[in-house]
């Protein structure tokens, strides 16, 4: 029986799901926090469930062969990335593993899953940026950064290794201009003080940077214009500055209004021979280059599975066009259904800028387009689902199961609710044919991984 605060050694046997090392005590599960398997240590366990027990490592007997050197100096702390300790090819086929057992077991039957591709780049790769705020009692010294493992506590870090370096920049002068200009920063405890978060969007293509300030208000004030201002003027890498009210008692970053200050409302990015055009609350991949090798790898599907015809898609949850806008050259006709306003606007723009015109764009509830579709006796050559990590819901599944004449291509950032949906859509007749993994977050447990599936 294992009580909390118990050491004992431990062989680490692989790497899961969230990030920690497996072992197993007399038979039963032990996931330890920085682990790498081959590891071979002295654990503490720290909390005890009925099915398994957490625990962290006191000390390493003998390393794991693939264990590392962490580039990044407060990597230990930090909660950004946790799997900096463990060489980077090592990392690729962990993730490659992790989906493989995630499917096989979902599904029943041992699932190929190909390597993983690589990121172009694994330092200095994140294009998005996004960092809660907090202010010290007495001094009142700003601190700006991303969270403590397994708390709400921030990593005041002034300098990160895995986004732009100009960002550090920027980032240091906000903290010296909010407390001089009287900004307050945000106490989640007691949902008091403006300044809740700050938001970055880089393009890789041409380096101008979007800021957004998230404010803790339901209106301008003039600290943040000041602030904002004064940033805008000494970087002419920023194009643009827009503060983004959220006054909610949650977790969520953003709220659903934005207002542009100053500049800019919109940055482009480009992928291959596309311009793509992104406002500070769209949804766009964080790893541009690593985005570029996806988009590629659903072409290529798509391209040999169309048996020579042109086919039409449907991009099912379109954002700014991001599947869309790649594959038109491809398609015949594309539909692209996408509910947030802003994201149509972005997808229309870019349209017109690329001189694409086999591109329909419907902005509205997705339920309800899907249902006219369906009453149209609309259906597609290829429907493409790129959903957010909680994944699809039951009903958009059975909507895009019978707006699919041939087949699903489905992009997804989660092993579990990918499998959870591959399921269910295996009663419609739909087989899985394909599955890749790819590396768009480097040195983080996080995995894409796309999928193809036809109808049966």
């Amino acid at each position: 029986m294992l009580n909390v605060g118990d050491k004992f050694e431990l062989n680490i046997e692989k790497l899961v799901y969230e990030g920690y090392g497996l072992g197993h005590k007399d038979g039963f599960a032990v996931f330890v926090d920085g682990a790498c398997d081959g590891d071979f240590a002295e654990v503490k366990i720290t909390k005890i469930k009925k099915n398994y027990a957490n625990a962290v490592i006191e000390k390493i007997i003998t390393p794991s062969p693939y264990r590392v050197k962490p580039f990044c100096p407060v990597y230990n702390a930090c909660g950004g990335c946790q799997w900096q300790h463990i060489d980077y090819s090592h990392q690729l086929e962990i993730k490659q593993n992790i989906v493989r057992e995630i499917l096989s077991k979902a599904l029943d039957y041992d699932v190929e899953v190909k390597k993983t591709m690589p990121s172009p780049l694994t330092k200095e790769f994140r294009h998005k940026v996004q960092m809660p705020v907090s202010q010290t009692k007495n001094s009142k010294r700003f601190l700006i950064g991303y969270y403590k493992k397994g708390s709400h506590e921030i990593i005041n870090n002034k300098f990160c290794p895995i986004q732009p370096p100009i960002l550090s920049n920027i980032l240091n002068m906000i903290r010296e201009k909010a407390q001089i200009l009287n900004v307050t920063a945000y106490n989640e405890s007691k949902h008091k003080g403006e300044l809740r978060h700050i938001l970055f969007r880089v393009s890789q293509y041409n380096e101008k940077i979007l800021l957004c300030f998230v404010a803790n208000n339901n209106k301008l004030s003039p600290e943040i214009k000041n602030l904002a201002c004064e940033v805008f003027d000494s970087f002419e890498q920023i194009t643009g500055v827009s503060v983004n009210f959220n006054t909610e008692k949650n977790n969520v970053i953003l709220g659903k209004i934005t207002k542009n200050i100053t500049g800019d409302e919109t940055y482009e990015e480009k992928i291959g021979e596309i311009t793509y055009v992104i406002s500070p609350e769209s949804f766009f991949q964080i790893n541009p280059l690593s985005f570029k090798n996806i988009l590629e790898k659903v072409k290529e599907l798509i391209i040999n599975k169309s048996e020579k015809a042109v086919p039409t898609i449907l991009d099912a949850y379109s954002g700014v066009g991001s599947f869309g806008l790649y594959l038109s050259d491809v398609a015949k006709k594309i539909t692209c259904v996408e509910e947030i306003e802003s994201a149509c606007k972005n997808a229309q723009k870019a349209c017109k800028i690329n001189n694409i015109k086999n591109i329909d764009v419907i902005n509205g509830d997705a339920k309800k387009i899907f249902e006219k579709l369906i009453k149209e006796n609309k259906t597609f050559d290829f429907v493409i689902l790129d959903p957010p990590r909680k994944g699809c819901s039951i009903e958009a599944l059975d909507y895009c199961a019978k707006l699919a004449d041939k087949y699903i291509v489905y992009v997804s950032c989660n092993p579990h609710s990918l499998s959870r949906d591959l399921k269910h859509l295996k009663q419609y007749g739909f087989k899985l044919l394909f599955a890749q993994t790819a590396d768009m977050f480097c040195h983080t447990y996080h995995v894409e991984t796309i999928t193809l599936l036809s109808k049966e």
